[in-house]
């Protein structure tokens, strides 16, 4: 296969801002401020990985996951590409709380790895499809321009709207009867990013069924570590109940179905880094719960990698990896076609398939 020894890891930060903030119960971001590390091997390939820190759900910021890459720089080098899963293991158990630095360096090593054996990266990861279709999100905006956003997505031809719930009750239900106005043929999903109590949660589901909504999912409705409130919610519920920020481990998972307290996980690699991730998976297919991907505010090349994820492993019910930047934008060219709302992943490109530009 050559050679496979990495001999240079490179770290630069990436910073965009958003045309829109980005808006959750839990915090607002108006930039991308990210981490790309590149790392090159002796025969010159290069494989990419990005962080995308996001530290109201994981604690990171840009300066935090640079210092940890700067820290583990000199352990990598040296290296034999073909050792990815020690050198995670090693990084994990040095840098367990700095998931988004140790889920770039992933990246970067199967990225290069792929390449190396020249096999597109959902290939690698099992190679069930290589499309997929994706939910889109409707921000946190008034109702008249969730409306007008809703009816123009399900024009593109998206049949899944997601929005953000857990700041205001009222609010929220005016903005989710203004999709529903302006896209009744879409299903809806929400995403309460942990900004109810459970009973507050069960409340909201009630109100929503009087006026005729029923979402496909409700996501982590209550904090994080209140897995039995979020038990009360699922049990007082019809709607599907998906667990979020509080899955990030394969132990939070095996915790999740210990209590029952979901119907769905949602596995973001920027939560638990990749190869934990497909722990996560295996541990909810065990046990029939169903499987949801999601994403940070990322780049090109992170959604590509998540991408890769979902169509080599299969069996992902929910997906939502809506693009958060325009191609003019993005810092990265290549990885998976997108023509709304589906992603196609070409099988001639080897890794992620993502190139700087």
């Amino acid at each position: 296969m050559g050679k496979n020894k990495i001999t240079k890891v490179v770290i630069d930060p990436v910073n965009i801002k958003l045309d829109e903030p980005f808006t959750i119960a839990i915090g607002t971001k108006y930039n991308i401020e990210n981490v790309i590390v590149t790392v090159v091997l002796e025969n010159g390939i290069e494989g990419y990985g990005e962080a995308a820190p996001l530290e109201p759900v994981n604690g990171e910021n840009q300066a935090t996951v640079l210092a940890t890459l700067e820290s583990c720089k000199g352990f990598i080098i040296g290296k034999d590409i073909s050792e990815y899963k020690a050198i995670s293991k090693t990084l994990k158990c040095v840098f367990w709380a700095q998931v988004t630095a140790r889920c770039a360096v992933e990246m970067a090593l199967l990225d290069a790895f792929t390449k190396l054996i020249n096999i597109p990266l959902y290939q690698f990861f099992g190679g069930v499809t290589n499309k997929i279709e994706t939910d889109y999100t409707v921000d946190i905006v008034p109702p008249e321009t969730a409306r007008k956003n809703a009816e123009k997505y399900a024009r593109e031809g998206y049949r899944v709207l997601k929005t953000k719930v857990g700041k205001k009750l009222k609010d929220d239900i005016d903005r989710i009867l203004a999709i529903k106005e302006g896209a009744p043929s879409c299903e809806i999903t929400l995403d309460a990013n942990q900004g109810y109590s459970p009973a507050e949660a069960v409340h909201f589901l009630e109100v929503l069924e009087k006026n005729n909504i029923r979402p496909i999912l409700f996501e982590q409705p209550v904090i994080k570590t209140d897995l039995q409130g979020m038990r009360f919610v699922k049990d007082h519920t019809s709607v599907p109940i998906a667990a979020d920020e509080s899955v990030f481990t394969s132990a939070d998972a095996i915790n999740v179905v210990r209590t029952g307290c979901a119907d769905i996980i949602n596995i973001k690699i920027m939560k638990s880094g990749i190869i934990e991730a497909l722990d996560i998976a295996a541990i909810a297919r065990s046990s029939n719960i169903k499987l949801m991907v999601g994403c940070m505010l990322e780049t090109r090349l992170a959604l590509s990698c998540s991408i890769h994820m979902v169509g080599g492993l299969g069996g992902f019910d929910y997906i939502d990896l809506d693009p958060h930047l325009s191609p003019g934008q993005e810092p990265f060219k290549g990885g998976p076609d997108y023509t709304a709302p589906c992603y196609s992943i070409s099988d001639d490109q080897p890794g992620i398939g993502v190139q700087k530009k």
